[in-house]
């Protein structure tokens, strides 16, 4: 199966993102788009709660060169973060919403890396499923969580073939300043 066209047109930026850390490709399901990062020679981690979803996956990924692992995870298990600190180079989310793991990961992703996020909009009705306002992102959702961050590319509307609602982000966490550099800045006003 292709990768989205989202991966594609911005492949350069997930590469460099690569970089920084491993790609991690939340709520994959048949990992497509992860398994392109590998087969790019990306370090992957193919996360998802469905354990036929990462065998699949794991099917596919036979012979390709990056080194892909397969983490069985519950995104939506209350307050515990399962994702760790600082620890990714891109992450990437498709067709998946759990807005408790919004903070999770802005805090997951290591600073310049990379975020390709793409899910569906409360106009989705319209079109087929989801319906559950619980997994669709209201008008202008998706760019509020990351607009401190150097956005790359930014999209909210309609798609066609498949016709659907969706918001799109490209983004890059900006990189931490020193205190030393916070210090000089402040100083030289």
């Amino acid at each position: 199966m292709a990768p989205d066209a989202l991966l594609l047109d911005h492949w350069d930026l997930l590469a460099k993102g690569a970089l920084r850390g491993p790609v991690l490709d939340l709520a994959c399901g048949d990992g497509h788009n992860g398994l392109f990062a590998a087969e790019k020679g990306c370090s992957v981690i193919l996360a998802d709660i469905s354990e036929s979803a990462l065998k699949n996956a794991e099917i596919a990924a036979q012979g390709i060169k990056g080194d892909v692992t397969l983490w069985q995870v519950d995104l939506e298990r209350g307050d515990d973060n399962p994702l760790q600190s600082e620890s990714y180079g891109v992450i990437m989310v498709f067709r998946y919403l759990h807005r408790p793991l919004m903070p999770c990961i802005k805090k997951a992703l290591a600073p310049g890396g990379a975020l390709f996020y793409e899910t569906f909009t409360v106009e989705q009705p319209r079109f087929g499923r989801p319906k559950n306002p619980d997994h669709l992102l209201n008008t202008g959702e998706l760019l509020d969580w990351f607009k401190e961050w150097t956005v790359i590319h930014a999209f909210e509307g309609i798609k066609e073939q498949p016709k659907r609602a969706i918001a799109q982000i490209v983004c890059v966490k900006p990189e931490m300043k020193s205190a030393h550099a916070d210090f000089i800045e402040a100083f030289s006003r």
